[in-house]
């Protein structure tokens, strides 16, 4: 089935669907705000447990000084402050695709708008998506290991334990995914609401050990440091980056909550909680240098550290979570606009169309998670390979952003250039400090996000030869039709439904029905299912339907790419326009094709047997489009790619 089309272009007044944002959802701002703590705030907000430790970490041979110390701490909250309070929730949250965020709602708003010579656009959205899927196995992996690790600090008797322990954890989380989150997520948000207090208390109680460390605030502190000690300051920056990993999550998860709830509790409850945890940090190491080791835990008075250890625990369970749900989003967001195969997505909600599961994501993602924690073995190891993959997302972010404001805000282009250049080059920097942990595991995401790339390029390019070769075997509908009054098969009673991805031309399915049984149902529906570049289509403007002749009428449904197709139902509204629909007289004809590989398929071989490969993995369109069982035909054919 087609997964893919163009929206029709034209002036901007033409496209301000594309390009204008949607009102937030009316619901209870509190709970919504709340309910952000949790699935937004997850990533970052676990941060402090390795952050500032990791930081420090590269001028402890040096020896802590308060040039250094306060020096980081002023990078990191000026990192805070920079690149996620000015560019992701004063800016980039403005820049959505009507009420979605994330890179490819980005890409899809930037195509829109440009209309023509969107190859480099969809080459950053594919990069994107691809460095996310490194960040997604990284993220459980290290958050939860940093909060196992505090059990050290309550007694080394645990020291054997963390590594089994955490395994345990991540194993229980994936496994629990098949369940819903539903349940479970009325708890993320006052989880977290605990947890952002507690730390910002801890914080707080230790800034009076060295007030000086309040000098942080002034950004010359942190350039001083980062541009008067070489190469060191530039180390350094790339473990600065750790405290914004999740800055993403906020452009990512807007749709779920809206703008505003998320733009406050940042501002009201995150942000202060971050800030005074990170000077507590910093202070405490000044008094006692000898916390470096591990700031976030010493924090707390020892009789507080066993509770500290199990919400830190429960939050970095919180922080996994989110991002396993953002996976699965961004793998039917894929989905959707053709980027990848057809995969069983399942509904885990009655109510919430967010709520999915995707079985195979899910495999694939405890794989890699489990392997990267018994490949490195402590957070600081892998903390090397964080941080690769999340500043090569902010990069295409903020390209992909420029477009945006130049395109869909309509700011003249040198404007445009001069906004954003101040946000671009923050991220350069960060991309080329983290580019330095390469060697010692920084091309652990990398190699995840290339073979990502590798794969969705594969099945764009194998698809569209694909659907070029069909379109030239093919014999149009309007001139199929009339050949058929013409030679007049044999007609039988109810209504056969023909599967196609392309409108305009008759389906194989059809085409095979016709040569092999010689029959035709007497109403025929030739029924194509197109994505648009919004995440959503209201209900209204779901189904395009044209009647062909007496006897055929086509039929377009259009979905959002945030959208799962439900064919059935959508085909049951069609009621309202007149058409007459009975699934139990109804019968769906599917095209399944065996793919061979040609000599001269305008792909490597290497490519063709890659692509053969993934199509034999998709999933049944039976079930990809909910479609009974007991009311599908398939007919299958030979065809070389």
């Amino acid at each position: 089935m087609g997964q893919q089309s163009a929206q029709e272009q034209g002036p901007p007044a033409a496209r301000r669907d594309a390009c204008d944002p949607a009102v937030p959802r009316k619901t209870a701002f509190a709970a919504m705000a709340l309910g952000s703590l949790g699935v937004v705030y997850g990533d970052i907000g676990t941060s402090p447990l390795y952050a500032l430790r990791e930081s420090l970490h590269h001028i402890k041979a040096a020896g802590v000084t308060d040039t250094g110390v306060t020096g980081t701490v002023s990078l990191l909250l000026w990192a805070l402050f920079f690149t996620v309070t000015a560019k992701y929730v004063l800016f980039l949250m403005y820049a959505d695709n009507k009420g979605e965020g994330g890179t490819l709602s980005l890409m899809a708003l930037a195509q829109a708008a440009l209309g023509h010579g969107v190859a480099p656009v969809f080459f950053l959205g594919v990069a994107g998506a691809a460095l996310f899927s490194g960040d997604a196995v990284i993220t459980p992996a290290i958050s939860v290991l940093s909060a196992v690790e505090g059990l050290e600090l309550v007694t080394p008797v645990f020291s054997a334990y963390i590594l089994p322990l955490t395994i345990v954890i991540l194993i229980s989380i994936f496994w629990a995914q098949r369940r819903g989150t539903a349940r479970v997520a009325a708890f993320f948000g006052p989880v977290m609401a605990v947890f952002f207090l507690v730390i910002g208390l801890l914080g707080a109680a230790h800034i009076g050990d060295a007030p000086r460390i309040l000098q942080a605030f002034n950004p010359i502190h942190g350039l001083r440091f980062l541009f008067g000690h070489g190469i060191l300051g530039f180390v350094v920056l790339g473990s600065v980056f750790l405290a914004v990993t999740g800055a993403e999550a906020l452009y990512a998860d807007m749709g779920h909550f809206g703008r505003a709830p998320i733009q406050t509790a940042w501002m009201v409850f995150v942000l202060p909680a971050l800030t005074l945890n990170y000077l507590g940090q910093g202070a405490l190491v000044l008094a006692d240098p000898a916390a470096v080791e591990n700031p976030f835990f010493l924090l707390a008075p020892h009789w507080a550290l066993l509770p500290l250890v199990i919400l830190a625990t429960a939050a970095t369970v919180i922080a996994s979570q989110a991002v396993i749900t953002g996976a699965f989003s961004l793998a039917r967001q894929a989905i959707q606009l053709g980027l990848l195969p057809r995969m069983l997505i399942l509904h885990t909600s009655d109510t919430q169309e967010g709520q999915i599961f995707v079985p195979r994501i899910n495999r694939l993602l405890l794989l890699g998670v489990v392997l990267l924690v018994l490949l490195f073995k402590n957070s600081s190891s892998l903390a090397s390979a964080y941080g690769i993959a999340v500043t090569g997302t902010m990069v295409v972010t903020t390209a992909l952003a420029f477009i945006v404001v130049w395109k869909c805000w309509h700011w003249p282009v040198w404007l445009a250039a001069l906004f954003v250049s101040p946000f671009l080059a923050i991220d350069l920097a960060f991309l080329a400090a983290n580019l330095l942990k390469i060697v010692d595991g920084g091309w652990v995401p990398l190699l995840l996000a290339g073979c990502a790339m590798i794969v969705m390029w594969t099945w764009v390019r194998g698809t569209a030869l694909l659907a070029s070769k069909f379109r030239r075997d093919s014999i149009s509908t309007p001139d199929l039709i009339r050949m058929l009054e013409k030679s007049k098969p044999t007609r039988v009673a109810g209504t056969a439904v023909f599967l196609s991805s392309t409108p305009e031309i008759a389906p194989s399915a059809l085409m095979h029905n016709l040569k092999h049984n010689k029959v035709l149902h007497e109403r025929i529906w030739l029924l194509s299912v197109l994505t648009e570049n919004t995440p959503r289509v209201p209900g209204a403007k779901r189904y395009q339907i044209e009647k062909l002749s007496a006897d055929f009428t086509r039929v377009i449904l259009h979905y959002g790419y945030m959208e799962s197709p439900r064919v059935p139902v959508a085909l049951a509204s069609l009621r309202k326009a007149g058409l007459k629909f009975d699934i139990m007289t109804t019968s769906f004809f599917l095209g399944r094709w065996s793919i061979k590989p040609a000599p001269n398929s305008g792909m490597p071989l290497w490519q063709d047997r890659l692509f053969i490969t993934l199509s034999r993995q998709a999933a049944n369109a039976t079930d990809f489009f909910a479609i009974p069982s007991d009311r599908v035909v398939e007919l299958g054919a030979q065809v070389t790619v």
